[in-house]
């Protein structure tokens, strides 16, 4: 098992405002301790070869590897040449994590956004046959498709389709392919769909490649049932805060103990930065402190 960083915290400033580079990212990582850096789809304002091998060497000389690509593909548009367009991204997507990470390197996948007017079936559908799609392609360039249990991407309309577990799973079953396709397992997003970390990872582990760490608390006097929303959602309401990882709503010592029961040898990304630096160098810490408890590495 290895840590890898990735920065929440920065995502607006690199992809959306351009006041940070990815370059500026790397260089501020050095002193965090991870091993890896998980890169974001919005980092690469072009996807040509001289560009992508700029960051690749920019990472190498940092020190670090470029163990998982973070993408937002929306398989659950009504419209199928918007579903199409989706596919041929995060397919190029793929080609990127293979010249960053190389082989075993895992890029992620979600469902798309729910939207009202389609239902459970339909979305079920439209992403089953959009990663079935994608996995040639997987196959081609050796790189593992993570469907990541997801809240919402932060520049979607809709929160996720398979945000419950009840859609995450039927979507996982939908997908029997285990080499080339897994899961990407977020507690702090099944607190935030309003359901159990623990009942999902139990559900999932062996079907784990990579996992993202953060974790969530909530502001004095607030409990889960304030920020219940008529789904039976939390979504992102401002008592549920982000702090150091190991301090808030998550059990770090369950989640590594069935990791480490079913021989996890992942990634895993610290997602975080959002109250400053020293508390993602704090959350590394303790992910260190934990794969040797339970690894140990």
């Amino acid at each position: 098992m290895k840590i890898a960083a990735f920065p929440k915290c920065y995502l607006d400033d690199i992809s959306v405002h351009h006041t940070m580079t990815v370059f500026e990212w790397i260089e501020m990582a050095k002193d965090l301790g991870a091993e890896g850096l998980e890169m974001y789809v919005g980092f690469f304002p072009t996807l040509d070869d001289a560009f992508v091998d700029s960051v690749g060497e920019a990472i190498q000389r940092a020190g670090f590897a470029m163990p998982m690509m973070c993408c937002s593909p929306n398989f659950t548009h009504r419209d199928p040449e918007v579903r199409k367009r989706e596919i041929e991204k995060e397919a190029a997507m793929i080609r990127v994590t293979r010249r960053l990470g190389g082989a075993g390197a895992v890029c992620r996948v979600l469902s798309g956004q729910r939207y009202p007017d389609v239902s459970v079936e339909e979305g079920l559908t439209w992403v089953a046959e959009a990663i079935t799609a994608l996995l040639p392609v997987a196959r081609e360039y050796e790189i593992v498709l993570g469907l990541e249990n997801h809240y919402k991407d932060g520049y979607w309309q809709y929160p996720e389709f398979a945000q419950k577990m009840e859609i995450f799973l039927r979507v996982l079953d939908a997908i029997p392919e285990r080499r080339y396709f897994g899961v990407q397992y977020d507690p702090s997003n099944a607190i935030v769909a309003g359901d159990d970390p623990i009942a999902l990872l139990e559900r999932v582990a062996d079907r784990v490649v990579s996992m993202h760490a953060s974790d969530r608390y909530l502001a004095e006097g607030a409990t889960l049932d304030d920020l219940r929303q008529s789904d039976g959602t939390l979504g992102y309401s401002p008592n549920l805060r982000h702090g150091v990882t190991g301090k808030g709503l998550n059990d770090y010592d369950r989640i590594f103990s069935i990791l480490a029961g079913v021989g996890y040898d992942g990634w895993i990304s610290i997602e975080d930065g959002m109250n400053g630096m020293d508390e993602m160098k704090e959350s590394i810490d303790f992910l260190k402190r934990m794969r040797e408890k339970y690894f140990g590495l």
